[in-house]
Parts: C-alpha cells; structure tokens; sequence
C-alpha cells in the first residue's frame, strides 16, 4: 500500500477508537437507562452500530498489520504498483489519471485504482506510448499511455 494509504486507514483506524467507539458505548448506556431492552430500538440501533465499528476496527488493525508500505517516488520506468497514470481512451479521446494502489486504498472516483482490477493488470509493464486493450463488463476499450509519474 501507498504511504498516503497507510495514513488514511490508520487515521480511520484512531477517529473509530477514539470518537465513534466511546460514543456507541455512551448510546449504549443511555438507551439501558431507558428500560425493557427487548423493545428498545434505540438499543438495538447501538448494539448493531456498536458491532459494525468493532469490525471495522478488527478489519482495518489486520490490513495495517500486514501492510508493505511502498513509496512511489522511489520508482521509476515501466507501469508498476503506485505509478501515476495518464491515459486516453482511444474511442473517445477522453483523458483520465490513475494512481495504481492497493486494494485496502483504492477508489476509482478519487482516480485510486485497484491493482487487482482489470485495466490496472493490463497496464502493469507498459511504457508510455503503448497501447492497452482492457476487456472490462462494458466490453473492450482500447487506451494509449500518455505519461507515467511516480509520485
């Protein structure tokens, strides 16, 4: 995973611990306060909150444990893990750039490509000027690599 990655997940990982998991466990306490527990919505709503953020606190300890932070600017040539890519669809003429990333990071809306995503395998050792044939669930797209950058 990307530095910038790292840092998000475990600022997630500390905002969860230290804000949204006391503040269950005080909904928690307030909504006992109020009674019968088996007709308690309020309750109910806290417990499942409760059990959300727990996962996710497991999930989000497990990735960051685990996690090999690369820092791209430390590498250079070919399309790799954590290159930046700037693309053109070949039928459109659309512009687009793409930060190849980890799957724990990735969000294609913010241009954070999943590796393990068609298009990111399929650019994985090109060059710029190379074309891309990506078969994707809208069918075939054809993209020329513009530039390459490791940030």
């Amino acid at each position: 995973m990307t530095r910038a990655g790292h840092t998000a997940l475990d600022a997630e990982l500390k905002h969860l611990k230290s804000e949204e998991r006391p503040a269950v466990i005080r909904a928690i306490a307030e909504a006992r306060e109020h009674g019968d527990l088996s007709e308690n919505a309020e309750y109910h709503a806290a417990r499942e909150k409760q059990s959300f953020i727990e996962g996710r606190i497991k999930e989000l300890e497990g990735l960051l444990s685990l996690a090999e932070v690369i820092d791209p600017a430390r590498l250079s040539g070919a399309i790799k893990f954590g290159a930046t890519v700037t693309l053109v669809d070949e039928d459109t003429d659309e512009e687009k750039t793409y930060q190849i990333v980890g799957e724990a990071e990735a969000d294609i809306e913010s241009g954070l490509l999943n590796i393990k995503s068609p298009l990111a395998r399929a650019l994985i050792g090109k060059e710029e000027g190379d074309s891309v044939e990506v078969r994707t669930p809208g069918g075939e797209r054809s993209y020329e690599v513009l530039s390459i950058r490791y940030v």
